[in-house]
Parts: C-alpha cells; structure tokens; sequence
C-alpha cells in the first residue's frame, strides 16, 4: 500500500513537473517572439533616446529568458510535491505573455501611427513640388497668428511667383514646367530654415511662413531667396530639342503680423503680401517689395 502511494506521489510530481517545463518552455519561445517586434521597432525608429531603450528593452528580454532557463535547471521533479508549486513558473509564464502582448501591440501601434501620419502628409502635400499644399495652409495660419497674440511674437510671411512662367509652359511646354517647378520647389526649401513652411498657394505662387520673424527679417530671407533663383539652373539644356538651359527670376511680397489695432487676421496678412507681390512685378520683377512701406529692396 506504501509502495503504491509512492507511486502515485511520484507520478504526480513528474506530471506537476511537466507543467512546470511546459510553462517555462513556451514561455521562452514567448520571449523570443517579443523580439521580433523590438527589433521591427528599432529599425524604424532614428537614432536616439528612444531607439536605445529599446535596444534595452531587447537586453532584458535576452535576461529574462536566462532566468527562465536557469530556473528549469534548478528545479526537477523532486521540488515539486503540490500544484502551489507552480505559482512561480505561472508567473513566469504570465510575464512572458505580457511582455509578448506589449511588444506586439508596440509594434503594431507604431504601423498604424506611421500609416496615419503618412496619410496625413500625403493630404497636405503637394505630390508636384513636394512641400505643403493650400489645404495646410488655413491651418498653419491659425496656428502662428495664435502664438503672435499669446506671446507677442512676430510672424512674418512671404509670397513668391515666377516671372514669365506663362512663357515657358507656352515655349517648351507643360512638362518642362513641372519640372521647373519641382526643382523651385526643392530650392526654396533648402534656402529656408527648419522652421519656415513652404506653402504652395496656387499654379506657381508659393507662400512661406516664417515664424518669430519681424518684417525687416523676413525681407531679408526674401531678399538672399531671390537671388538664390536666379543663380540656380533649374532644367539643363537639352540638345536633342534644341532647348537651352533654364533659369528663372521671382518676385516676392512680404508681410508681417501688426500689433496694433483690433488685432490682425491671416487673411489680411495674405492679403497685403498679396498687394506687395503685385507692386514687386508692377516695378519690373525680379525683386522684393514689403507690405509695410511699398520700399523696394533689389
């Protein structure tokens, strides 16, 4: 009869023990699952705070399946005489799962928000020029005259079409014009700062945003823009078609948020940029004129 209880006692073991292997095992596999996500997310991520706590996170995770290994190696058979023995290989077994989930649902998260913000931009992006579209525009507006009110910063604006570009659609047709475009497009960009928002308004007008920037400044951003133009070649010469090389001039209008008054609006500010654009290509192009006092500035 003694001999019988042994028996059973120990098959009960071998089988608590089981379980408890079982537990770690897919733990384990668990664990190295979650890596794949980590290591999705840290190809996408840039270099920096963020990619290195993953990187971290990843170390740890290394961490946790040696523990889980060593653990296995501790324990046998003989330790385990009652299911209340398992509590820790459950446990261990939920923070596999857990730390699964987590990366998982990181991974899938940071899909979703990529997949967003990239729907986002391409709806306010220009697909020619490559920089922001009119849709942004209202928005970006909003945005800078509220931060003038608040803080009592300057904003400035300017608003910048090319000259005679009617001539060059009708002389070498609509697609040596995108290509000009395009390649304006990229030029403004590279001659503005960080945090100037290149705008395209409309055909070939483009407006910049230049945020904490006085009047005077933003003249001269105009000012080395322009001349930036009218040094650049922006469509090579082709032979074949007997075209040659292209370059191009443009006339800005500037103007600024203004302090005084009722308080100043987007829409008048496009507006008198729109008036000193006029004046600039009125006075023969090829130069920058600011809404505040009509000077000229070549």
């Amino acid at each position: 009869m003694c001999q019988v209880s042994k028996g059973i006692k120990r098959q009960m073991q071998n089988n608590f023990f089981g379980i408890e292997i079982g537990l770690i095992i897919v733990g384990i596999i668990l664990l190295f699952m979650s890596l794949g996500p980590v290591k999705a997310i840290i190809q996408q991520l840039p270099v920096g705070k963020v990619q290195t706590r993953w990187k971290i996170l990843s170390i740890l995770i290394f961490i946790f399946i040696a523990g889980y290994i060593r653990y296995s190696f501790l324990h046998g058979p003989v330790t385990i005489h009652s299911i209340a023995d398992l509590v820790v290989p459950w446990i261990f077994f939920g923070g596999a799962i857990f730390v699964f989930m987590v990366c998982s649902l990181s991974l899938e998260t940071a899909i979703d928000l990529r997949r967003i913000f990239l729907l986002e931009r391409e709806i306010i992006t220009d697909p020619l020029m490559g920089i922001y579209n009119r849709r942004y525009l209202d928005r970006r507006l909003t945005e800078e005259l509220q931060r003038a009110r608040r803080y009592e910063l300057p904003f400035s604006i300017f608003l910048l079409d090319i000259d005679f570009f009617k001539k060059i659609n009708d002389t070498y047709g609509h697609q040596v014009g995108d290509m000009v475009l395009k390649k304006l497009g990229t030029v403004i960009v590279d001659s503005v700062r960080e945090l100037d928002v290149v705008i395209r308004y409309g055909g070939e007008e483009i407006l910049v945003i230049l945020p904490n920037t006085t009047v005077v400044h933003a003249v001269e951003l105009a000012q080395r823009l322009r001349r930036k133009v009218e040094e650049t070649m922006l469509v090579g010469s082709d032979l074949k078609e007997n075209r040659p090389a292209i370059y191009i001039t443009v006339s800005i209008g500037v103007s600024g948020y203004q302090f005084s008054g009722d308080g100043d609006t987007a829409a008048a500010i496009v507006e008198r940029a729109d008036k000193a654009l006029y004046q600039a290509k009125s006075q023969g192009r090829n130069r920058v004129i600011s809404s505040n006092d009509h000077d000229e500035f070549s």
